[in-house]
Order: C-alpha cells, then structure tokens, then sequence
C-alpha cells in the first residue's frame, strides 16, 4: 500500500538532518525547517520502536522516484481511493491535529489495538 516517505537516522545524525536526507534520497525534494508533529511508536521485543513524524511546507526541486519506491503527489482528498498502509488516516490525523500528538499501537490479549492522543 501506499505510505509517506521515511528512514532510519545514522549514527551521530541529527533527527532533523535525518528527516532533510532521507525526504531528498526518496523524493527529490529539498525541505527546509521540517517540525515534529507527533510520535508514532509500537511494542518490539525487550523494547518499543518509535516514529518521530515530521512536516513541512517549505521545499525546492521536483518529487522523483527512488529505489524505495514510485513517488508522486496526491490530494488529501484522494487519498481514499489508494490502497493505503493499515492506519494511514489515524496517522495523518495525528500529524495533521494539533490537539493529538501520539499515535501507539498496544497489545492486549494478543490483538494490536490502536490508541491516539
């Protein structure tokens, strides 16, 4: 399914840095003064992996297509007629509300639940 650009951080990198690389190795977009717009994070084993997401509306250059993947452009308002990752619109909705600042997935008797906040 379709899903937002993202990455790992390098040892030694800044978050921020991390956030400016990867959007330019997926997109081909230069962005500029990316903010934290929430936390996504989930169980692991002996730990949990955490999502910082971030957004911008500042870039230069024109969206390309990577290894990872074929990029493009796509109005929110058509964004239900792709075939998205499970939990794409929570996910925006928390990066999108400025009331929510959390997305966490939880398990409970063996079945993942979905929590925002």
């Amino acid at each position: 399914g379709y899903t937002l650009p993202g990455g790992h951080i390098e040892s030694g990198e800044s978050i921020v840095d991390a956030v400016i690389r990867e959007m330019k190795e997926e997109t081909g977009l230069t962005i500029k003064d990316p903010k934290l717009c929430g936390v996504k994070q989930f169980p692991i084993e002996d730990g949990r992996y955490i999502v910082f997401l971030f957004r911008t509306d500042e870039y230069t250059g024109d969206v390309i297509s990577s290894k990872e993947g074929e990029m493009h452009w796509v109005k929110k308002d058509d964004l239900s007629k792709f075939d998205l990752v499970n939990n794409f619109e929570e996910l925006l909705q928390v990066m999108l509300d400025e009331k929510l600042t959390e997305f966490q997935y939880v398990v409970e008797e063996d079945e993942w639940k979905l929590i925002l906040k």
